[in-house]
């Protein structure tokens, strides 16, 4: 390894490695051997309680497609990916677009919109379930004042999973801040030329800032994509999987299945099966992202 070097690279070499040698074991003991290990549960089959392992190969993964449980957790995340993801990466957009106006106190605006993503979201989760309380929630005594009456937000099956979507409204802070900077970033003369050519507000979005942002674009739903699979929190405080299983998530699901059913090889090949999931998921708009990205200096 150190062939070549000279004496004092080799001690530079030397104290480089033991100043990162606490990262190196922290990451080797926190990080690769979970997932070995994970994996390796996976075929296997045991419980907590002291029950030898016994070798099943893929039995646990053939076990999960004949779980109910399992296509009913892993729609409701891919509706939460699929239409929370849209939503909230619109949202971002949209919001970004109006804050990025030289208008006088826009820095507060810009202030007031990204503080809630410092909240934790345990906190938030409290925050909004009374919100959304059916008796005397903001949302249901504001549509009392105007003589309607409000939806059971969270206990009624068919408006659960579109109320944490709504709830998602709360912390797009820190996707809108990215898209600020990509708006920022777009060269001011691409406008002026749009501009001298008879190009309207809506048509210069169209065809200079929606290109020019499209990388930016790309990058918040590659990581929505990601953390929108790994939904927890949510529904873990607010309604448990309820009503009816409708908020039943993938990683909630995976959860029970570790630390409540005691399953843990079960919920490690859940988990992988997860991993191959985000993977895909986002090989797949990685290699359609050529349509519809678009990087400056790029000749296409």
């Amino acid at each position: 390894m150190t062939l070549g070097l000279s004496r004092q690279e080799r001690r530079r070499l030397r104290v480089g490695l033991l100043f990162a040698l606490p990262w190196i074991v922290g990451f080797l003991g926190f990080t690769v051997y979970p997932v070995i290990a994970s994996f390796y549960y996976s075929l296997n089959v045991y419980t907590t309680f002291g029950e030898p392992m016994r070798w099943v190969g893929f039995a646990n993964y053939l076990d999960l497609f004949q779980d109910e449980l399992f296509w009913v957790s892993l729609y409701n995340t891919l509706y939460y990916v699929l239409f929370g993801i849209s939503y909230h990466v619109a949202l971002a957009l949209l919001l970004a677009f109006l804050l990025n106006q030289k208008l006088r106190g826009i820095s507060l605006y810009r202030t007031i919109y990204y503080l809630p993503t410092i909240v934790p979201v345990v906190a938030t989760s409290v925050l909004w379930m009374w919100v959304f309380n059916p008796e005397f929630g903001l949302i249901n005594a504001t549509l009392g004042q105007l003589g309607m009456r409000g939806p059971g937000w969270l206990t009624d099956p068919a408006l659960s999973k579109p109320s944490l979507i709504l709830m998602g409204s709360w912390t797009i802070g820190g996707t809108l801040m990215i898209f600020l900077a990509g708006l920022q970033d777009v060269p001011q003369q691409l406008y002026e030329a749009a501009m001298i050519d008879g190009a309207g507000t809506l048509q210069q979005a169209r065809h200079v800032t929606l290109p020019m942002l499209s990388p930016v674009i790309f990058y918040n739903v590659i990581l929505g994509v990601i953390v929108g699979f790994q939904v927890f929190t949510q529904s873990f405080i607010m309604t448990n999987g309820g009503p009816l299983d409708t908020t039943l998530f993938y990683a909630l699901y995976l959860y029970r299945n570790a630390f409540q059913y005691f399953k843990m090889p079960y919920a490690s090949a859940m988990a992988w099966i997860l991993f191959l999931l985000v993977m895909a998921t986002t090989l797949v708009i990685f290699r359609s992202s050529a349509r519809f990205v678009y990087y400056e200096g790029e000749g296409r």
